[in-house]
């Protein structure tokens, strides 16, 4: 029943996620946060952060480690496979069939009326991740961060990945969090080691 809750929560990602990546992100969530529970909102603003900073697509980096996570390596191909094989099918319908149609209106239309949903999901999840990091860090400090990483990313021309690697970087060399409290992070290396 796992491995097919887990293909059936990729394989709406996959069908649904029109887009690529930044409309994938806000279902991922849906999926394995709000509907399954494998994943805390924690969890999957740290998943979401390692994979921004690798190479590569993020709803398969994604799938792969959530469902690594949630039963295995077998569950890591279920995710995967349940995340790709939407996109490849669509492909090949889409292209050879619109690819007569490419001319007509409806077809823009078409692809221009999903650009303000993927929009407003992104809005919403990135409001949703501003109330968390409010809680965490402070008004000030997530007001700093991301007019920072939005001066960095958007006018200095300096890659996402090399933002979130960075962020990652002082949090593992000032693991310090509030009020003189251990984060998370260096209290699970703490637990581990």
């Amino acid at each position: 029943m796992q491995h097919w809750n887990l293909f059936l929560a990729f394989f709406r990602v996959g069908m649904l996620g029109y887009g690529g990546g930044p409309s994938s992100i806000p279902l991922v969530h849906k999926e394995v946060v709000e509907k399954y529970k494998w994943l805390s909102d924690d969890d999957f603003a740290d998943i979401l952060a390692l994979g921004n900073s690798l190479p590569g697509p993020i709803a398969t980096k994604m799938a792969g480690y959530i469902g690594f996570r949630v039963s295995g390596v077998l569950g890591m191909l279920n995710a995967v496979l349940a995340t790709i094989i939407p996109t490849i099918a669509i492909m090949i319908v889409l292209i050879t069939s619109l690819n007569s149609f490419r001319d007509q209106p409806w077809v823009n239309g078409m692809t221009q009326a999903v650009v303000p949903v993927v929009g407003v999901m992104l809005a919403k999840l990135t409001y949703d991740f501003i109330k968390k990091a409010k809680v965490s860090l402070g008004w000030l400090n997530t007001i700093l961060l991301g007019a920072g990483s939005l001066i960095l990313i958007e006018w200095a021309g300096v890659h996402p990945g090399l933002v979130i690697f960075a962020l990652l970087l002082v949090a593992l060399i000032r693991p310090m969090g509030k009020k003189g409290e251990k984060s998370k992070a260096y209290v699970r290396k703490e637990q581990s080691s």
